[in-house]
């Protein structure tokens, strides 16, 4: 076997492969003589087969077996004699397209090398960490957020206006007949909540106990209901009660509703969670200021074919939220600016130095931790959880998917041990800007 070197164009490489006829020959020989011993054939006992019938019989089905071993075997070789790390999967093709048993097997192969990714001392990385105490006045304002949802209504007099709470009967009417699914009795409607077509709630604001409403309005073109969309309707009301909320107070008795014991206990449980909550926020500025150090520190050739394709979809990405009436992929073809591929470059770059630090560190993502991770997500879908995690445990790509993102935060958190760390308190309105610039970049 033959491999010559046609291409060394900075990370582009090529190479021309030259299996010899006799190798190929050798190799059908070797397996035809391996099954020999149990090969049956009418006229013949079982091991007594002729080589020479074998070869006629199994020849070329073995022949395409073996020209794919031999060409599997001679780029593996290559690779590990060079030391090259193919960025994508290498490109190969027979050369000698007039091939017929018996001549040499030619192929091209060629591929863009991962690039030599420089050594950084993490010692000498700096990163500032935001650290943020979750104080009386924001537990007071999560409590107070609490007592709201936990929120009651009492009777009132005089009229309803926004926020209240009507009871009422209604019976809806197209050209003077009720529609299905159109009429319900002591319903109760907080008004300004939308949970009605778009100018319902507002025509009730005023209304008294007693009082009988009709309530003109049209159904939205894109309704759900497709015999109601667009149609005016007509809905008689008859008030039966309006109520005022009455926010639940800040006791042992809200405690419990959510499900701690006493109010103390909950002042504790919402307190750990805003300064998880606070931890998290600050975990990302932190990994934004340490992924922009990086950038600062290592600069190394990308492969042009990683960066095209990154570039793409970042180009594909933001230009959907730009049009998010697209929901396909049914439109023009989008083209990548300067701005597109210098982002792309950045993440190519960043993305090859994680990936070099885990690899070297034995960095790895557990079994444990990627079922925590499917079934966290799988939680999305109520009722089809069983069905969400069998979807990913057989699709391959999808399970990279999610394992990438695990990959990265445990090769963040590593060389967050070993960077000089700083901790800064701030308040939590400094905590929100931070965070908040980080969506404006």
């Amino acid at each position: 076997m033959q491999v010559t070197e046609t291409q060394k164009d900075g990370l582009k490489r090529g190479y021309e492969i030259t299996i010899p006829a006799s190798e190929l020959e050798e190799k059908v020989t070797g397996k035809l003589e391996e099954a020999r011993p149990n090969v049956e054939l009418k006229g013949f006992r079982k091991g007594k087969v002729p080589l020479a019938l074998l070869k006629k019989q199994f020849g070329p089905r073995l022949l395409g077996e073996a020209m794919q071993e031999a060409i599997d075997g001679a780029m593996a070789k290559h690779f590990e004699e060079s030391g090259d790390r193919p960025a994508l999967q290498p490109e190969v093709k027979m050369t000698n397209e007039d091939w017929k048993e018996g001549d040499d097997v030619v192929v091209s192969m060629s591929y863009e090398a991962l690039p030599e990714i420089p050594e950084v001392d993490l010692g000498k990385v700096k990163i500032e960490k935001l650290v943020v105490k979750a104080d009386d006045a924001a537990v007071t304002e999560a409590l107070e957020g609490l007592a709201e949802q936990a929120k009651t209504f009492e009777t009132k007099k005089g009229a309803a206006k926004d926020g209240d709470q009507v009871v009422m009967d209604f019976v809806g009417k197209i050209d003077g007949e009720a529609f299905d699914g159109g009429s319900a009795e002591d319903f109760p409607l907080v008004l300004g909540s939308g949970q009605f077509i778009p100018g319902f709630e507002e025509q009730l604001v005023g209304v008294k106990a007693g009082d009988e409403k009709a309530v003109e309005v049209s159904f939205p073109e894109e309704y759900q209901a497709k015999n109601l969309a667009g149609k005016a309707a007509v809905f008689d009301c008859t008030i039966k009660d309006v109520k005022k909320p009455a926010k639940a107070k800040l006791d042992d008795e809200l405690a419990k509703q959510f499900g701690a014991e006493s109010l103390d206990a909950l002042k504790g449980q919402v307190s750990e969670r805003l300064e998880a909550e606070y931890a998290g926020a600050a975990r990302a500025v932190m990994k934004r200021t340490l992924l922009d150090e990086l950038d600062k520190l290592v600069d190394f050739d990308l492969p042009p074919t990683l960066l095209d394709a990154e570039a793409k979809q970042i180009a594909h990405q933001l230009w959907h939220e730009e049009n998010p009436d697209v929901q396909g992929h049914d439109h023009p073809e989008i083209e990548t600016t300067e701005e597109h591929k210098k982002l792309a470059a950045r993440r190519v770059r960043l993305g090859l130095l994680l990936a070099e630090m885990g690899q070297k560190n034995k960095i790895e993502v557990s079994d444990a931790e990627m079922t925590q991770a499917i079934m966290a997500q799988a939680r999305q879908y109520p009722g089809q959880e069983r069905e969400f995690f069998e979807f990913v445990r057989n699709n391959a790509q999808m399970q990279q998917q999610m394992r990438a993102p695990l990959f990265e935060d445990k090769v963040v958190d590593y060389i967050f041990e070993l960077a000089k760390v700083s901790e800064k308190e701030v308040s939590k309105d400094e905590l929100k800007e931070a965070v908040d610039k980080l969506e404006d970049e």
